[in-house]
């Protein structure tokens, strides 16, 4: 398993990309790592065939470690490789505060609620970005791109939190933001 790409480094600042690139990442390395993230480790079973079947399916049970094929232990490894990874994009600080996590899944979880914060947090950073908005004008030395950028931006930041504008609201908002002259 090698990698296509450089590993993108873990940012609190700009975590909504970083997200979005691990994921990405670590789907193109094997289609179930993501799923290790979302769901937690694969468990190997096979089907328990000492149980009569009788009208429904066949019932799984955990396959023995002796029996694991070298398919099997690749997919009990994705874990592994996804703490790893996870592990590698992580300032010292930050490993720090996940360190005691066991499973690729925890590491996920603990880095949303770092960065992300619980409903109250995004609340709160929704009603910010939301007056931000509310209250954009153009700097009196900045450029007619560096505002575009900034209302971009702030744009964006709504969008992550969940809040969306008509374009005709934002180019209402950017043209109202102008300076007279």
């Amino acid at each position: 398993m090698t990698s296509f790409s450089k590993i993108h480094m873990f940012s609190k600042e700009d975590f909504d990309d970083w997200k979005i690139r691990m994921q990405v990442h670590l789907s193109a390395l094997n289609d179930d790592m993501w799923f290790v993230i979302t769901d937690g480790p694969l468990s190997i079973t096979k089907v328990n065939t000492a149980i009569a079947i009788s009208g429904g399916g066949p019932q799984y049970i955990e396959k023995p470690r002796v029996e694991w094929t070298i398919e099997d232990k690749k997919k009990e490894n994705l874990d592994n490789v996804a703490k790893d990874i996870l592990y590698k994009t992580l300032d010292k600080n930050t490993f720090s505060k996940i360190k005691m996590c066991k499973t690729g899944k925890e590491i996920w979880e603990k880095l949303i609620q770092l960065c992300e914060g619980n409903e109250q947090t995004k609340e709160n950073k929704l009603f910010v970005a939301t007056q931000k908005f509310d209250n954009i004008r153009m700097k009196p030395e900045e450029s007619m791109t560096e505002f575009d950028e900034r209302v971009s931006s702030i744009v964006i930041e709504l969008n992550a939190l969940g809040k969306t504008y008509p374009n005709r609201k934002v180019i209402l908002k950017v043209i109202r933001g102008l300076p007279k002259e």
